[in-house]
């Protein structure tokens, strides 16, 4: 009897565009990850390239500079970021809620993009000087505004106490938020929501109106 051929096999090869899309996401992932630990300035487009198993020429199929880099990894994590705090912005909540809603979509940004956080905050002073990065100013004037916007509303509802200095408060929650993507590694122990809730717990017990009796 004749024996049956089986059947063959073939590898299910992705597009080539997607394929090029997903090795420019990696790439940015590896540079950002580069820039966050050794600086900006220190790092060059070799480096990069040695982190990523690949020639630096070859590094520049993909991108014409580090600072195209760069901009690209800031401006997806504000972008983000941005999309998150519009969406509690919009959501016509209280001032406490939409304080708390702040906290966490900023620890969950912080999930995602832990590198460019790390890379804002150690950057941004010098970049803003850039034309090419006058983006990172008007995303800290927005940002300031959001928040000092929440907490005088919320004093002004006696939410938060009357006596808040708001300008005072907004940066030390702003500091004290920001400051966790130094120490911050995704996939450990604690959810952003669960580090955002304990935060928070310590955070408006400060600036929580009492109730009477209390």
């Amino acid at each position: 009897m004749p024996t049956k051929k089986k059947p063959q096999v073939t590898a299910v090869r992705k597009p080539a565009a997607t394929a090029a899309a997903d090795r420019r996401h990696d790439l940015l992932r590896t540079a950002a990850e580069v820039f966050a630990e050794q600086g900006y300035n220190a790092t060059t487009v070799r480096t990069i390239a040695d982190h990523a198993g690949m020639l630096a020429g070859s590094l520049y199929y993909h991108f014409d500079s580090k600072e195209s880099m760069l901009e690209e990894i800031l401006r997806t994590f504000l972008d983000e970021l941005w999309d998150g705090y519009g969406t509690v912005l919009d959501a016509g909540l209280g001032p406490r809620e939409t304080l708390e809603a702040l906290v966490t979509e900023s620890f969950r940004e912080i999930d995602r993009h832990r590198a460019a956080v790390a890379i804002y905050q150690k950057e941004s002073r010098q970049l803003v000087t850039q034309e090419r990065f006058a983006f990172l100013a008007e995303s800290q004037r927005r940002f300031e505004k959001a928040w000092l916007a929440t907490l005088e509303r919320g004093a002004a509802d006696r939410v938060f106490r009357a006596d808040l200095d708001v300008r005072l408060t907004y940066r030390f929650v702003r500091d004290t938020v920001w400051v966790a993507a130094s120490w911050y590694r995704p996939g450990g122990q604690h959810s952003p929501e669960e580090i955002a809730r304990q935060y928070l717990s310590m955070v408006l017990d400060g600036i929580a109106v009492r109730a009477q009796g209390c």
